[in-house]
């Protein structure tokens, strides 16, 4: 009996990783995705129609959203690091509407992560954020500004931590 079984879950595994790499596939031929980029896992969701444009020799851990709202971009450069369970979204509602009414106000913006960049697990970064080339966002984090190459930020909201070993601020 456990033979059967063990064949049913090797067809089931099989069945999952077949399905997300044709989703993977999917994703290439809609979004700028470069050849040596790589999504590290399963249930990553690249969604909207703006533009998302993924860096080579970069990754994504399993888990992660990317929105790209119409008329805007996320960008992800060379050799990235995107950790596990992240959230990139170009558009968000304004807290400051009236959810009452309906107002239903809305942040829009593009998201730019240069080369080089390493991001923590759990991290959220919002519409019109810019993370300059080499720079570090700690796990956890809720990105809410823009972030200068060389730095080290972390935290709820993000804050700076330090520079860079060898750069100063």
């Amino acid at each position: 009996m456990k033979r059967g079984w063990d064949l049913v879950r090797g067809m089931l595994v099989r069945g999952h990783i077949a399905y997300w790499r044709a989703l993977y596939a999917t994703y290439r031929r809609r979004y700028a995705i470069a050849p040596g980029f790589r999504f590290n896992g399963h249930g990553i969701q690249l969604y909207g129609d703006g533009e998302i444009v993924l860096g080579d020799d970069s990754y994504i851990g399993e888990l992660s959203s990317i929105q790209a709202s119409p008329g805007h971009r996320v960008q992800i450069g060379r050799r990235c690091r995107l950790s596990h369970n992240l959230r990139l979204y170009t558009e968000t509602s304004d807290a400051d509407s009236n959810f009452i009414d309906g107002d239903g106000a809305a942040i829009r913006g593009d998201i730019v992560i240069g080369d080089g960049v390493w991001i923590g697990v759990n991290t959220f970064i919002g519409p019109g954020i810019t993370i300059g080339d080499d720079a570090v966002v700690g796990a956890n984090s809720v990105v809410t500004k823009s972030i200068p190459a060389h730095e080290i930020w972390g935290g709820v909201p993000a804050r700076f931590i330090r520079a860079k070993g060898g750069v100063t601020r």
